[in-house]
């Protein structure tokens, strides 16, 4: 059958690409055959790739994070599923036919609606983050970066008991979001005297714990200046550019600084433990967070959109339109 997936031709370029899609037979043990409802653009790492900014400059690449599919045909020891069970797929690409192992797969609660649950994929990766930090009830803290990653990372902050709970973000529509969904304050990086306001937010002490979701070097350096003693931050974002003249000293090793690398590969494979939880625990733990009403997915998104429409959306993604955030393909009336 053919399958269709929307694919970075070149740097700046994107294209609906056809191909022949057929599965192995016999299937794979333990993999499904997956059709897709939803996939959801991850703007941090595919922008990346589409502006040429990663060491893979190889062209074409099918990206994607998160997708919402049915079961088609499950593998002898695909056990757990089965033919028309609705699930979470984590590392998708944007296609209308996927091939993936039973690992990378939650099934997603009765009742949920698909396009709220497709967001546990990226949430979790900024979930991961404030797990690193381990907030205590009171405790001060921090979200820098306010796209899908920051914005459920706020509202995993906001459960865990921080207080109060700021969040940074130049854009004022993203403040205004955070803030709906939990944050008590929101800052822009760029306002006068932000690290006299954070203190004074603080009693004075600086943020307990921070979760940083930019990539940036400017935003180390200003986290840098922030924190409370002995706090804690989270490195989260792709700093992709080395980030230059940090006062290990003064910033880091006199205040006892933790830096927490917490890219979503260092996850434990099987078991989690405090602190660190693997991918599928906490995708499951989100899915089931959204489905009680607890995490709200539903105002993150601003675009649902047939996959012929991917060449604007990213553009608009390149452009930085202020008022793009949650973008979905809707795959459904495909083939």
């Amino acid at each position: 059958m053919k399958n269709r997936r929307v694919c970075f031709t070149g740097i700046g370029q994107v294209a609906i690409l056809e191909s022949d899609f057929t599965a192995p037979t016999p299937l794979f043990r333990d993999d499904l055959v997956l059709r897709t409802e939803y996939t959801l653009i991850s703007p941090g790492t595919e922008l990346a790739v589409l502006l040429g900014k990663t060491d893979n400059k190889n062209y074409p690449q099918c990206l994607g994070y998160s997708a919402v599919a049915t079961v088609l045909q499950v593998g002898a020891e695909a056990t757990g599923f089965q033919p028309g069970d609705r699930v979470l797929v984590y590392h998708s690409s944007h296609s209308q036919f996927l091939l993936k192992n039973k690992a990378d797969c939650v099934k997603i609660p009765a009742g949920l609606a698909s396009e709220e649950a497709i967001f546990a994929v990226v949430g979790a990766m900024g979930f991961q983050g404030v797990r690193k930090i381990r907030p205590e009830l009171g405790e001060a803290m921090l979200v820098m970066g306010l796209g899908l990653l920051g914005q459920l990372a706020v509202q995993t902050a906001a459960l865990s008991g921080a207080f109060p709970l700021l969040a940074m973000d130049y854009n004022p529509l993203r403040r205004e979001l955070a803030c709906k969904l939990g944050a008590d304050i929101a800052y822009s990086p760029g306002q006068p005297e932000v690290i006299g306001a954070i203190k004074d937010a603080t009693r004075g002490r600086g943020v307990n714990g921070l979760v940083e979701v930019t990539g940036s070097s400017d935003a180390i350096h200003l986290a840098l200046k922030v924190m409370a003693p002995q706090g804690r931050i989270a490195l989260v974002g792709c700093s992709r550019t080395p980030t230059q003249e940090i006062d290990f000293y003064h910033d880091v090793h006199r205040p006892g600084i933790q830096l927490l690398g917490a890219h979503n590969f260092v996850r434990p494979k099987h078991d989690s433990y405090p602190g660190c939880w693997t991918m599928v625990e906490d995708m499951r733990t989100l899915l089931e967070l959204t489905g009680a009403g607890r995490i709200n997915t539903r105002d993150l998104i601003t675009d649902i959109v047939l996959p012929e429409c991917a060449p604007e959306i990213y553009q608009r993604f390149m452009n930085r339109d202020p008022g793009i955030l949650g973008v979905l393909f809707d795959w459904r009336s495909e083939g």
